[in-house]
């Protein structure tokens, strides 16, 4: 049996997925080395701690028949809006935000496994209506479906998670054959309504949305982050300036240098080359979910694909424009490069879950 799953199993998938962990654990072990002048690799233990853990989670989900998880659709989204609301009243905050719950000694952010609920969730739903939705009555149920965790999420603030929330749908919903019309008519309607949308955001996500044009316009504030991100990239060159040698992040000229920047230390560090091959990792993964998503027969599971490949894509797209500074600051994790526990352990039951549906469509093949 151990052969045959083996055989069955997306090595290529596995096997790219614990080389951008491990690059991570370089790149947070060179940006987080030095803490207070004494050097420590404890953001490093912590993350590789969780990552070993989190390879038992990918070797359960990869095993568990996917198709199982659309029975508990319902008592999960329960469960998520229950959390979510817990954050608002229970959740500890930090740095304007409010986003996370303390249990005993850890942390955990519920927006982050929100991501894959609401995947699961979602595919539950629309698998029984693939070419139905052509009017507006079939896209309502969808839209307060998945508004309702959006707008939770959005009042914590995290304007980042709720976009992936979007990001999500839309790419679920595509694959749903929905009208095209119907769909262009929706992103009108969201654009239209976007002024009103602007009135509830907080004044640093405002900011960080205006710099985005003229980042120079607030150097010493909202544009700080990404002038530092700019010169750290830029600074790096062709080669970089070698593993533990980059000046922006060792001096802590970069701003959360381990967690939403860390593509500019590795730019900086492993320079343009560097970059080419962390992206030409992720076209691996994202290439390898799409072809699970294509072969699927079954419609939940192609869903389920669609969404985990989406959410992927979006935040690498997202986080790495953001370090250019061709899209505005929002505080989207690098999917199994960014630190945090709660993010890579989400991601990693995404990837259980993505291996499943492959291993199961080889089993019909063989």
């Amino acid at each position: 049996m151990f052969k045959r799953e083996w055989r069955n199993l997306d090595k290529v998938m596995l096997g790219v997925t614990i080389l951008i962990v491990c690059c991570s654990l370089c790149i947070i072990g060179s940006a987080t080395h030095i803490n207070q002048g004494v050097i420590n690799y404890d953001f490093v233990v912590k993350q590789g701690v969780a990552f070993v853990f989190n390879l038992l989670i990918v070797l359960f989900f990869s095993r568990y028949d996917y198709t199982k998880l659309k029975r508990f659709a319902k008592p999960l989204y329960g469960i998520n809006l229950i959390v979510l609301l817990a954050v608002m009243f229970v959740g500890t905050s930090a740095l304007g935000a409010q986003r996370w719950i303390q249990l005993g000694p850890i942390t955990i952010q519920p927006s982050e496994f929100s991501k894959l609920i609401m995947i699961i969730c979602t595919a539950a739903l629309l698998s029984d209506r693939i070419g139905k939705l052509n009017t507006w009555r079939s896209l309502l149920p969808i839209a307060l479906f998945v508004g309702i965790p959006f707008l939770l999420v959005l009042k914590q603030p995290d304007l980042g998670t709720s976009l992936v929330f979007l990001a999500i749908a839309l790419g679920m919903l595509f694959i749903s054959n929905i009208k095209m019309s119907l769909l262009r008519n929706a992103a009108i309607v969201g654009i239209i309504l976007a002024p009103i949308g602007w009135h509830f955001l907080k004044d640093y996500q405002k900011s960080r949305i205006l710099v985005f044009l003229d980042p120079n316009a607030d150097p010493f504030g909202a544009g700080y982050h990404i002038i530092q991100s700019k010169i750290a990239i830029g600074s790096g060159e062709l080669f970089g300036k070698g593993l533990f040698q980059g000046t922006q992040s060792q001096l802590n000229f970069l701003p959360e240098n381990h967690t939403d920047f860390i593509f500019s230390v590795i730019g900086e560090e492993l320079g343009f080359l560097g970059c080419l091959f962390i992206l030409f990792l992720y076209f691996i993964l994202i290439y390898r979910g799409l072809i699970t998503a294509k072969e699927c027969k079954d419609p939940f599971g192609m869903l389920l694909a669609t969404g985990i490949v989406s959410m992927w894509a979006f935040q690498i797209l997202v986080n790495v424009g953001m370090t250019c500074g061709i899209m505005p600051v929002t505080g989207i994790p690098l999917p199994f490069m960014s630190y945090g526990v709660s993010a890579l352990t989400t991601n990693m039951m995404a990837m259980g879950i993505l291996m499943s549906i492959y291993m199961r469509q080889q089993t019909m093949i063989f």
